[in-house]
């Protein structure tokens, strides 16, 4: 039997496992979203998915099985048809001596086991999963995309021998629908469809990186862009401007939205349609990479009622999920939160959010000022650009509010020098800023392939770090244990799955507020940070390469200048 929501708030509440509060917000939003608390749960970010399965798994009197870390036979998978996993979740796992092993979102569901065994002629041995390891389990069932596109350009070669459908008459419908469905599968942020020569190129970017996944005829080319601008509701007869537009899409039941940018270059017209799901924006604070250590400084900042929290670093690095990470924990119904955002990428419910708009004038500037006219506890500014900006974010943090914003910096020390050569006095960048992270993102080696290896510290001097880091972190060691991915179906051979953050958390102490208003350099102000105690960036990745989480390729990737 299911587990009713009042059932899953005494089990989950009281063992601590989630907050009321939490609870009651998540209740909500998966009431609004038509998703069983259940499923919805895992999505919020408030509760570690794994936790969630074996607690709801031992209290229904089953195994918990997590498949996120599963390799599937794909012959063991084809006993139950795709349709059918999908319709009643289930996904059968491992075939043994004793039984099939079928994970089920509700094992309890006695009629479906039934039919199984009559179907398999098996022993059912059943497993409680959570429904999002269900979902993620069915792309096993999915041929490759240049398979996919094959059989779709050869059933269409087999209607124009049967004189059904004209030569060069393709699917477009279904090959832009096919390209986004494989995208969002493939966990990819963005699509490209590039115009070559002789050929059109689509690579999607997957953790932050690029791949090749398919060449189509060139001339399609203009077929799928028309199709696109249709579908996002932009001029099907320009072709020589670029143009911006969003449409939504939806792919087993979960719906997301497209946001388009077309270019025209010299071979045509180039298009990138960056996929905002849903799921992208469920991190909470705690599985974001935070070390305890730095998770404790930002918890800490967050419970002040004013002054400023500062993230930085480049472009696609995580600041801002990192801030909405903190927003989810602030947003409760007694205070007002107000942001203004380029472009508001997510939608956060119970929050007032505004969107640059240059055209009407509406400038992160002119946004902010507004916005504290408007009574707001807690501010989020998307980027602090310019002095203006600054001067009314830190105006805003000195007179009782709680600030959050991203600057571009490479570091801590970096983003405080930074705010000053801006234009904000140095006493007024020490009074309001609380604490300032740095971030990179890095790949996550894929937990289903992963492998380990031995080192030779005295081999670490070919690996880009410095002979000083290597000394300070390896002293007294002559080997040391690394990990990699080798490559499989379920990281697309590249080793990687999914990203993680590195940090660097600087809490603005004393000694640290009087360098700043002494201008001092941001070389001084990280020495003195890392004497507090700081782990610098790098440290806190090398930390995550021994954990067995990313390798030492990707920290130097991130962190070179």
């Amino acid at each position: 039997m299911k587990l009713t929501n009042e059932q899953l708030k005494i089990l989950l509440v009281g063992i601590n496992l989630i907050s009321s509060k939490q609870f009651e917000i998540a209740e909500k939003e998966a009431k609004e979203k038509h998703i069983p608390l259940l499923d919805y749960l895992p999505e919020t970010g408030f509760i570690n998915k794994k936790y969630l399965g074996q607690i709801v798994a031992g209290n229904l009197g089953f195994n918990y099985i997590d498949l996120e870390n599963r390799k599937i036979d794909k012959k063991v998978l084809s006993i139950v048809p795709e349709i059918v996993a999908r319709n009643r979740r289930i996904i059968v796992f491992d075939k043994t001596k004793d039984g099939l092993m079928v994970a089920m979102a509700d094992p309890s569901d006695f009629e479906m086991r039934e039919w199984l065994e009559r179907k398999t002629g098996e022993k059912i041995i059943p497993y409680y999963t959570t429904y999002q390891d269900i979902k993620d389990a069915l792309r096993y069932y999915r041929k490759g995309l240049k398979k996919t596109f094959e059989e779709i350009i050869k059933e269409q070669a087999e209607l124009v021998k049967l004189g059904k459908v004209k030569a060069g008459d393709l699917p477009i419908i279904k090959i832009v629908d096919t390209l986004i469905e494989y995208a969002y599968e493939n966990r990819a942020s963005d699509i490209h469809i590039e115009p070559l020569e002789e050929e059109t190129q689509v690579r999607f970017r997957i953790d932050g990186i690029l791949h090749n996944v398919l060449t189509l005829p060139k001339d399609i080319h203009n077929l799928i862009v028309t199709r696109i601008k249709v579908l996002s509701k932009l001029r099907t007869d320009e072709h020589f401007a670029a143009q911006d537009g969003k449409f939504s899409a939806e792919f087993s039941g979960e719906k997301f939205d497209v946001r388009v940018s077309i270019v025209p270059i010299t071979g045509g017209e180039n298009v990138v349609m960056r996929i905002l799901s849903e799921r992208s924006r469920h991190f909470s604070l705690e599985n974001l990479g935070l070390s305890e250590e730095n998770f404790k400084k930002v918890k800490s900042a967050i419970k002040k009622p004013y002054g400023m929290i500062l993230t930085t670093g480049p472009t696609g690095s995580g600041k801002t999920t990192t801030l909405y990470a903190i927003l989810r924990i602030l947003n409760r119904p007694e205070v007002n939160i107000m942001t203004v955002e380029d472009p508001v990428e997510y939608d956060m419910q119970g929050v007032n959010q505004i969107q640059v708009n240059p055209k009407t004038n509406l400038t992160f500037a002119n946004g902010l000022r507004s916005i504290v006219r408007q009574d707001p506890d807690i501010i989020m500014v998307g980027e602090i650009r310019d002095s203006e900006t600054a001067e009314i974010a830190v105006n805003a943090a000195m007179t009782g509010h709680l600030v959050l914003s991203t600057m571009h910096a490479n570091d801590t020390a970096t983003g405080l020098v930074r705010l000053m050569e801006i234009g904000i006095e140095p006493f007024l960048v020490a009074s309001s800023v609380n604490v300032i992270l740095a971030q990179r993102l890095v790949r996550k080696i894929c937990t289903k392939c992963r492998e380990s290896y031995e080192v030779k510290i005295e081999e670490m001097t070919n690996s880009g770090l410095s002979n000083e880091l290597i000394e300070k972190i390896f002293k007294g060691r002559e080997k040391v244990r690394l990990y990699k991915g080798k490559g499989c179906e379920s990281c697309v051979n590249t080793g990687y799955s999914g990203r993680i953050g590195i940090f660097e958390v600087l809490e603005m102490e004393d000694d640290i507020r009087k360098l700043v208003v002494q201008k001092a350099n941001a070389d001084k102000i990280r020495e003195q940070s890392v004497k507090n105690g700081m782990t610098v960036m790098i440290e806190d990745g090398i930390k995550k390469v021994l954990a067995g989480i990313t390798t030492i390729e990707e920290i130097i990737r991130v962190t070179k200048e």
